[in-house]
């Protein structure tokens, strides 16, 4: 199906069109930065391209050079036959007007807690230029930690991973970023040897998928380090552990922030006693809480 586009294709409205039904009849699973067979498949042409991201309909009608077409039919091959994660083929995910290297050795970014350091965690963090330290836990690509640090102008940010080849993506992040020195990576199991220090502002998105879920994940999603995305039977080991070990590197007015897919029943069960706060998110649900120093165990 694919070697006979090298021959029909002429447009990118053509390799549009025929991206589109070649990922409906793949049943390609999404929610790596699109969540739809369109806008995937548009930005995976303008990427081979070499086009801006964001400015399809000026090229729709442009005539594309053989090896033009050749570039787009095999990220769209790959993409189709191989069910690998559109990011993982472009070396690049977004989070609102932020781009991240990512490779197979990082989950995908696309954590709602971006959402809320965009508006610097309020209200629960008054004044974002007061905040001197934060910790990323299971930091991953580094995505959220260089948000905090962004948000947080004078905020000295600590991310941990257990993971040594994700560690080497954030450092590139890092990189990118020009935070080599405002932000500390290590490579530990959680809070690890951080013992003694406190934080104003404890921030994770860690493993939370549930045994029962990993089990019937799309091939997509079995493409990112099954570290990263598995968090026990119920989704909450980790969780469990975070809040264990959070008063005691909290400080004094300070917030945890913790993301949990859709485990938010299965918490409340799991910690009936603690008042979490559920943010509203500009993707919907309540995935995320936030606890204050006050209300930890």
């Amino acid at each position: 199906m694919f070697a006979e586009g090298r021959s029909t294709l002429r447009t990118v409205r053509d390799c549009l069109r025929f991206a589109v039904s070649r990922f409906n009849e793949a049943g390609l699973a999404f929610g790596h930065g699109c969540d739809n067979a369109f806008d995937e498949a548009a930005y995976l042409i303008l990427h081979a391209l070499r086009l801006p991201p964001d400015r399809l309909e000026p090229f729709l009608d442009a005539r594309l050079t053989r090896s033009e077409v050749e570039s787009v039919l095999e990220l769209l091959r790959r993409r189709a036959e191989e069910r690998v994660p559109a990011a993982y083929l472009t070396h690049e995910a977004w989070l609102g007007e932020y781009r991240f290297y990512v490779d197979e050795r990082v989950i995908v970014p696309r954590s709602h807690i971006a959402d809320l350091l965009r508006e610097g965690l309020a209200p629960w963090v008054p004044d974002p230029a007061a905040v001197a330290r934060v910790l990323d836990l299971c930091t991953g690509s580094g995505c959220l930690a260089i948000l905090a640090a962004l948000a947080f102008p004078n905020a000295q940010v600590e991310a941990t991973d257990l993971s040594a080849a994700a560690l080497e993506v954030a450092r590139r992040n890092l990189a990118d970023y020009g935070l080599e020195s405002r932000v500390d990576l290590h490579q530990a199991d959680l809070y690890g040897e951080l013992s003694g220090r406190r934080y104003d502002v404890i921030l994770s998105n860690p493993p939370y998928v549930p045994a029962a879920s990993m089990a019937s994940l799309p091939a997509e999603y079995r493409a990112e380090p099954q570290l990263a995305l598995a968090g026990g039977k119920d989704g909450l080991d980790f969780v469990r552990r975070i809040l264990a070990g959070a008063a005691a590197r909290i400080t004094q007015d300070g917030v945890l922030v913790v993301e949990i897919g859709d485990n938010r029943d299965a918490l409340e069960r799991a910690f009936p006693a603690l008042e979490f706060a559920w943010p509203s998110l500009a993707a919907g649900g309540e995935r995320v809480f936030v606890l204050t120093d006050e209300q930890l165990p």
